[in-house]
């Protein structure tokens, strides 16, 4: 990255940071995934129920792995589960010690934007685990909440359902089209504008590109 870019990139997320500070959230600045890693992992008891929500971000972080690693328990749905294991595990999230996650989009005043299909997500997110740390690459701060809506719509939400395999038309055109597929995978939204009032809650941005 040039010298001119690296100085815009870190310009964007200190604003973003301030912002968030503002709005009541503990911030934390990571440049790069490494760094990040140490800092979540420090700030997690060992003995802690981690729940772990559907999140490329926070596995390409190798966090899942590490935190099991060193023998805290982990509820995450992603894996050969039955639908009964699954929404057992989903429920379990929802009163985990921590809940780790990443945002899809994070505006430069402080504002985290969700979509959500099933929501144990985002109502993790809100209230229930007695810690909520949110990590995200830089690709996720957007100017504001319009922004932070087409980001979702035209590159988080498409690209998320061609992974899944879902069946909706974001999958074949990479864009929204606000489908009524019985597979849509945006069913709730959710702005946190400032920190949930009974929520310890971290915000790690990162100088990377992580997720979609």
């Amino acid at each position: 990255m040039s010298d001119v870019k690296q100085w815009h990139m870190e310009t964007t997320i200190q604003r973003t940071l301030r912002a968030l500070e503002n709005n009541g959230f503990t911030v934390e600045y990571a440049a790069n995934i490494a760094q990040a890693t140490e800092a979540i992992l420090h700030m997690i008891p060992t003995n802690a129920l981690v729940g772990v929500g559907g999140s490329i971000t926070v596995r390409a972080l190798g966090l899942v792995n590490a935190l099991q690693a060193r023998g805290n328990p982990v509820a995450q749905h992603w894996g050969d589960y039955s639908p009964d294991e699954r929404m057992k595990i989903r429920r379990q999230q929802l009163t985990a010690d921590v809940f780790l996650t990443s945002s899809n989009a994070i505006t430069e005043s402080g504002q985290l934007v969700n979509v959500d299909g099933a929501g144990q997500r985002v109502a993790a997110m809100i209230f229930g685990p007695k810690k909520v740390i949110v990590v995200a690459g830089v690709n996720k701060v957007v100017m504001d909440l319009n922004a932070a809506i087409e980001r979702i719509n035209n590159i988080a939400a498409p690209i998320n359902a061609k992974r899944l395999n879902r069946k909706t038309p974001c999958a074949t055109t990479g864009v929204c089209s606000d489908c009524e597929s019985s597979d849509r995978i945006c069913n709730i939204t959710t702005i946190i504008e400032k920190r949930p009032a009974l929520t310890d809650f971290t915000v790690v941005l990162v100088g990377e590109e992580l997720g979609y």
